[in-house]
């Protein structure tokens, strides 16, 4: 029986919905990222900063292109994939029976793989700039910085769990948008504000350093299990489920 089911749903995987969901989710990730990362090099371009040393501008400026380009890459991807652009969400989603864990896999496959090419574009396309990575700052450990990106995710993913429950009406990806960029705001000099291990593992792979790497993983990936949770069972735990079978 378990096999049977596995399979059944490994076939649900696999259907032309399907695949049209992971090129949404692809195409959504690259230009999201393209945006917050070549924000990143724009503004240290103009403004003449190090990579490691960035200033308030670089903070306003990725902010604002992180709330911008989620807002409407979550918005053009929601009724085909969920929207989900980033595998903190889908892992959420997951958590919450939202989604099937082959299905997951697979949106993981797509958001990571966009990732990398859209900062692999702006590589080539750049020359002389190197890709941004995020880093911690000096004096946090990597277990707090764990802890601010799960407190950071807990906070995006609840957002979207709360903006894809038809109850608060069709504002649901300016309402993430939104969110996101506060975050960033909120504790980009410290973690560095990424949220999603897709966009942390993109910049690490074309600029060649992993150091920390897994604090935008182990951390985004429990804050986001729990939020999941706590909507779902806690806060509206007689209400119907809100998100559909893809999420947002």
């Amino acid at each position: 029986m378990a096999a049977a089911s596995f399979t059944s749903r490994f076939k649900q995987s696999v259907t032309a919905g399907a695949l049209r969901a992971y090129l949404a989710e692809f195409i959504s990730t690259f230009f999201y990222v393209f945006a917050v990362v070549g924000s990143a090099m724009a503004s240290r371009k103009l403004t003449s900063e190090s990579a490691t040393a960035a200033g308030p501008a670089s903070l306003v400026l990725v902010a604002i292109a992180n709330a911008f380009a989620l807002s409407s890459t979550v918005f053009v991807a929601a009724n085909v994939s969920g929207g989900h652009l980033n595998p903190a969400v889908t892992f959420g989603m997951a958590v919450g029976g939202h989604i099937s864990v082959s299905t997951a896999l697979f949106y993981w496959v797509s958001q990571m793989s966009a990732s990398v090419m859209a900062c692999l574009l702006l590589k080539v396309a750049t020359v002389s700039q190197d890709v941004p990575i995020f880093t911690i700052a000096s004096e946090m450990t990597g277990f707090g910085a764990s802890m601010v990106e799960g407190v950071l995710s807990f906070g995006l993913v609840y957002s979207v769990y709360a903006g894809s429950d038809p109850r608060n009406g069709r504002s649901g990806p300016v309402v993430i948008g939104v969110m996101a960029g506060a975050m960033v705001l909120a504790a980009g000099p410290f973690s560095g504000g990424s949220m999603n291990p897709a966009l942390a593992f993109g910049s690490a792979v074309v600029a060649g350093r992993f150091k920390n790497q897994a604090v935008y993983w182990v951390g985004p990936l429990i804050g986001a299990a729990v939020a999941g949770l706590v909507y779902d069972n806690v806060v509206f735990r007689d209400q119907a489920s809100v998100p559909g079978e893809t999420g947002v």
